[in-house]
């Protein structure tokens, strides 16, 4: 247990009730703020370094590794919309990153949808094909567009599709 929680502050509710203002911003810059996201990132507080690294991204809105750190940040969250938002930026800034091309894949196929994440996940596939989890998340996008496609086919062949109605002519 730390010593001095809070910078040297009492940490006891009682004795320091939160302030009143509309989550204020952290002390520092930019550079503390993503610092102080990949430390909480790395730590597996996702949530708390998803609020430094939105603030960081506001502050410096063009950088790619704070706009990266940010797009993990929402992706363990699980607010996949946000994270492919964050890492199609990076792709439209740079669309040879293939760590973006892979993140931006991963998000779209956890927000549902696999077929647009096939595209981004078989272009960072082929920038480094060396990256087996890059090609272990294309084999898994494209087994679930297999087993989509599947389904509904059986589904067509279930309701008197055209398969059923040949001999009924």
């Amino acid at each position: 247990m730390s010593e001095a929680p809070l910078g040297g502050q009492d940490s006891r509710p009682a004795e320091n009730p939160p302030s009143s203002g509309d989550n204020p911003a952290p002390h520092g810059d930019a550079y503390t703020w993503y610092r102080r996201g990949l430390e909480l990132l790395g730590r597996g507080s996702a949530a708390a370094a998803a609020q430094l690294l939105e603030r960081a991204a506001e502050a410096e809105p063009g950088s790619r590794s704070v706009l990266e750190a940010l797009g993990r940040a929402q992706f363990d969250t699980r607010r996949y919309a946000d994270a492919a938002q964050t890492f199609q930026q990076i792709v439209d800034a740079s669309p040879t990153d293939d760590y973006a091309q892979f993140g931006l894949g991963l998000a779209l196929a956890r927000g549902g949808d696999p077929g647009a994440a096939a595209e981004h996940l078989a272009l960072a596939a082929a920038m480094r094909p060396e990256l087996p989890h890059y090609t272990d998340a294309l084999r898994g996008v494209r087994a679930t567009l297999r087993a989509r496609s599947e389904a509904a086919t059986e589904s067509r062949r279930g309701r008197g599709g055209p398969d059923e109605t040949k001999g009924f002519l």
